[in-house]
């Protein structure tokens, strides 16, 4: 059976989108089918992150009653599915966001995991990502500002009465200045189910139009995103097997996309 994960944040700029897209990639890498949703609809990212900023079918396009979401579906060369939006302002000119919750039913049966990339902040966009969740997976940095973001975040899921999954503390680090795990899981009252470690490598991955999790797969930021995936399906952790990418690998996940290929 499909499950729908959302992930969500308080405030933008947390690192949500490449939690989003480094927790499929681990999650694809214990063998599970991954498809990746980009519902930040104002402001989609993965295309970008991932090395393709446009493509011919997005998710604004289904949306909008144009086109089936598997029609808007790519292959990463990971094996990933990637449903990116459009970055287009014109793109949101007679959007349906009621249209999501048929669209992803045509995902059913056909992988393991949905990934949403929602809006950050507490408005319709990000209301409706939650809205289609099993579970609901809260971004946020080991600051208060930040924390604080993510109870707010926290109340709307409660009031749209969907389950937590759990929180994930991005760019933690290790200089006796950020908040603990103890004291966000108090304030949150929900565990903590990752802490990725603060990894100068996330721009090296930028740059290179990939996630951190291929780009550097030995790096503690990767590890970090592994034991997540592994926390998320109740399993054992397991070191990682490094393969080494190509160049062309490395640089654009998307070079090996396959449009059209439904499998």
């Amino acid at each position: 059976m499909t499950k729908i994960l959302t992930i969500v944040s308080g405030k933008g700029g947390v690192g949500k989108s490449t939690t989003t897209i480094n927790l499929g990639m681990a999650l694809n890498e214990y063998g599970k089918s991954v498809a990746i949703v980009d519902a930040n609809i104002t402001t989609p990212n993965i295309g970008i992150y991932l090395g393709v900023p446009t493509v011919p079918i997005t998710l604004h396009h289904v949306l909008q009653g144009k086109n089936k979401i598997m029609d808007a579906t790519y292959k990463h060369s990971s094996g990933v599915k990637v449903i990116p939006g459009d970055i287009s302002f014109s793109s949101l000119d007679g959007l349906d966001l009621e249209n999501l919750d048929d669209a992803l039913l045509d995902l059913e049966g056909l992988v393991d995991y949905v990934l949403i990339d929602g809006a950050p902040g507490l408005g319709e966009e990000a209301a409706k990502a939650i809205s289609v969740a099993d579970g609901v997976i809260i971004v946020t940095n080991p600051e208060m500002p930040a924390v604080t973001d993510a109870l707010k975040a926290a109340k709307l899921v409660n009031e749209l009465r969907k389950p937590v999954t759990g929180l994930v503390i991005n760019r933690f680090k290790r200089d006796g200045m950020d908040m603990s795990v103890h004291e966000i899981e108090k304030i949150l009252e929900y565990p903590v189910i990752g802490a990725i470690e603060e990894d100068k490598n996330v721009r090296e991955s930028i740059f290179l139009k990939n996630a951190l999790y291929l780009t550097h797969p030995d790096s503690e930021g990767s590890k970090n995103f592994k034991r997540l995936a592994a926390k998320i399906l109740d399993i054992p952790y397991r070191e990682r097997k490094i393969k080494s990418l190509t160049f062309f690998e490395r640089f654009n996940g998307f070079f090996n996309r396959i449009i059209g290929d439904k499998k």
